[in-house]
C-alpha cells in the first residue's frame, strides 16, 4: 500500500476538478479479488455539526470471519468546502492519517461513497484506489447520478446503474424487500467482482460490515475528539500518513 503525503486542499474549485481530471486517468476499472485476501478495510468520516473538523476511520476486518482486528482514526480541521462530487478533498486527508496508523496492511478498501458513479467518473473510491494503489470499490447509501430499474426483491438480486449509456455501477439487494445499495468499482477491481464482495459483507444487514463497522469507529473518534478538546489545535495541510 502506497501512502504518499496527500498535497494540501486545493485553492478553487476549479483546481480541484482539475486534479481529479489529471488523476483520472490512472484509474483501472477491471481486476479480481485480491489473492490472498485476508484483511478487507472499511473507511468512513463523521463530521462536526459546524463541520469544522472531521474523523476518518478504518476499521480492518477478517476476511472470512467479518470480525474487526483492528481500528485507526484520526482527527482533522477541514479544509475544503462542500461541493457535491469534491468531497473527496474534504475527506482523504484523515483517511489517510488513519491508513497510516494500520499494523494490518489491507488487501482491499471499501468506501462509504462512490467510485465511477460520479459525474466524472472519479469518486472517493477512485481517488483513495489510485492514491494507495490498493484495489478499492465503494458502496453508497443512495444514487449520486444515473438512472436503474429497481432490483428483486431477494437478495443478491442486482440491476445496472447508467449514466449516459455507460454502465457506472450496481444496484445491489444486500436483504430480502430492504433498499438496495450502490456498488462502483474504484480502482483495480471489477464491478462483477465488486458487487460480489459487497454482498459477501452483508451477511446480515443492508450496509456492508465495512461501512457498520467505520461508522461507528467514526462517531465514536468525534465524540472522543470533541470531549477532550482535541477537535481543538487540529492538523491542516497536507497529510502525512505514519509509516
Amino acid at each position: 500500500m502506497k501512502l504518499e503525503p496527500f498535497p494540501a486542499a486545493p485553492a478553487t474549485e476549479a483546481d480541484a476538478v482539475a486534479e481529479q481530471d489529471r488523476l483520472r486517468p490512472l484509474v483501472q476499472t477491471q481486476g479480481a479479488a485480491p489473492e490472498p485476501l485476508r484483511w478487507i478495510a472499511g473507511l468512513d468520516v463523521a463530521y462536526a455539526v459546524d463541520e469544522s473538523c472531521v474523523a476518518g476511520a478504518v476499521t480492518v476486518l477478517d476476511a472470512e470471519t467479518l470480525t474487526v482486528v483492528e481500528t485507526a482514526t484520526a482527527l482533522r480541521s477541514v479544509d475544503f468546502p462542500y461541493i457535491p462530487g469534491l468531497l473527496a478533498f474534504r475527506e482523504i486527508p484523515a483517511l489517510l492519517d488513519a491508513l497510516g496508523k494500520l499494523i494490518h496492511v489491507p488487501d482491499l478498501l471499501v468506501c462509504d461513497g462512490y467510485g465511477l458513479a460520479h459525474p466524472r467518473r472519479f469518486g472517493l473510491a477512485c481517488h483513495l484506489g489510485v492514491l494507495t494503489d490498493v484495489p478499492t470499490f465503494g458502496v453508497a447509501k443512495t444514487a449520486f447520478i444515473g438512472t436503474f430499474d429497481e432490483p428483486g426483491q431477494a437478495r443478491g438480486d442486482s440491476s445496472d446503474l447508467v449514466d449516459g449509456g455507460e454502465v457506472i455501477g450496481r444496484v445491489l439487494r444486500t436483504q430480502p424487500k430492504i433498499k438496495p445499495v450502490f456498488v462502483s468499482t474504484g480502482h483495480r477491481i471489477a464491478l462483477d467482482v465488486a458487487t460480489g464482495l459487497a454482498l459477501r459483507l452483508a451477511p446480515e444487514y443492508r450496509l456492508p460490515e465495512t461501512t457498520r463497522t467505520s461508522d461507528q469507529a467514526s462517531r465514536r473518534a468525534l465524540a472522543a475528539g470533541l470531549a477532550t478538546g482535541l477537535a481543538t489545535g487540529l492538523v491542516t495541510g497536507p497529510a502525512h500518513p505514519v509509516n
